[in-house]
């Protein structure tokens, strides 16, 4: 890791703001009726997903839940129901646990110690909460604002580097201000998000550029230095789709750990002969079945290709057998909606 000094003198955090004053977002849902609650939940629902996704999934979500105390209140499967879709399941099981923390206390807690005490609550999102909602200066280190620093500071190393991240987060410290420290931290975000972009960033446009290490050099593109590459492995399943002859389909709600945890999906198998062998102990006579078209689904560590067995059962009323209309208000797995979705334009 090497680190270069921006060139000349400058105030980072004053160019910052007066550039926020101007073009800085502040009519984002979570701005509005600003409390600890709301800039949480935004926080963690922006942790590795953008704010064009995040909008209505945050809206749904504070019309069903809008204070802590109705999240703690709620059942965990209509917390994972509202988040369905947004991925990262475990910030879901997460912010469900720490709601029942904050009531438990009494109320939202306002120091650096207590919030990293709540699940699913690291130093950058406890720096944002407190910068934010409660005007307490603490830096902090988001994918946006990795970017910015490496190259603003020419910063090399990849960013996942132990020494790196240390050296990033002495740097975000010291350019931290006292003062307007909520719209601060909003406004480097909204700089990383808006124009210093991964990818085409706005170089021209930024009021950073003439002080930034490698705009300077012409080196923008080599920062932030990329994740060493590595394969990923191939994992396969087989998906059962059992329909009996109401038009149900089977779903099992999955153990907390893990993929998916919590949410609703459909049985897994390795093969077709253990397919049968969970029908029979499941008590259920099988009238056709078929294999349909092998997908899929990518996580952060592999890839999940899942062949669906479709399979048509003589009627039961076994609980686990859903209606469409009650599979739609289930918490599933986004590509397991896809599938049933698509298998029920197709085939019914």
């Amino acid at each position: 890791m090497t680190l270069k000094k921006s060139p000349i003198p400058f105030n980072f955090s004053a160019a910052l703001l007066t550039w926020f004053d101007i073009h800085g977002r502040k009519n984002l849902p979570w701005q509005q009726d600003k409390s600890p609650y709301r800039v949480w939940l935004s926080e963690i629902m922006l942790q590795q997903t953008q704010v064009v996704t995040v909008i209505p999934y945050f809206e749904k979500f504070v019309a069903r839940f809008p204070t802590v105390e109705s999240l703690a209140a709620a059942p965990l499967d209509d917390v994972l129901q509202h988040w369905a879709g947004l991925g990262y399941y475990a910030r879901a099981r997460n912010l469900h646990n720490a709601a029942k923390m904050i009531v438990e206390r009494g109320e939202f807690p306002n120091t650096l110690s207590e919030l990293l005490e709540l699940s699913g609550i690291g130093k950058s999102t406890a720096g944002a909460i407190l910068s934010i909602a409660f005007q307490k200066s603490h830096p902090i280190l988001d994918g946006n604002v990795k970017r910015v620093l490496t190259r603003f500071f020419a910063v090399s190393g990849w960013t996942g580097l132990k020494e790196v991240e240390t050296e990033l987060w002495k740097l975000s410290e010291k350019i931290t201000p006292e003062n307007r420290c909520d719209d601060y931290t909003q406004a480097i975000m909204d700089l990383g998000a808006t124009l210093c972009t991964r990818s085409k960033p706005r170089c021209h446009d930024c009021p950073m550029s003439q002080n930034c290490a490698a705009f300077l050099t012409n080196t923008v593109a080599n920062y932030p230095e990329k994740k060493p590459t590595k394969t990923l492995p191939i994992k396969q399943t087989i998906f059962l789709m059992i329909q009996n002859e109401q038009q149900q389909i089977w779903l099992e709600q999955r153990l907390l750990k893990g993929i998916w945890g919590g949410l609703w999906s459909l049985p897994e198998v390795e093969n077709k002969e253990e397919a049968l062998n969970w029908c029979e102990k499941n008590h259920l006579t099988i009238q056709h079945s078929q294999f349909l078209i092998q997908q899929r689904h990518t996580f952060s560590h592999y890839h999940l290709d899942f062949t669906p067995l479709y399979i048509d059962v003589k009627s039961s009323n076994h609980v686990n057998f859903h209606t469409r209309e009650a599979w739609q208000n289930r918490g599933l797995p986004a590509p397991i909606q896809t599938l049933l979705t698509q298998f029920t334009e197709d085939f019914l």
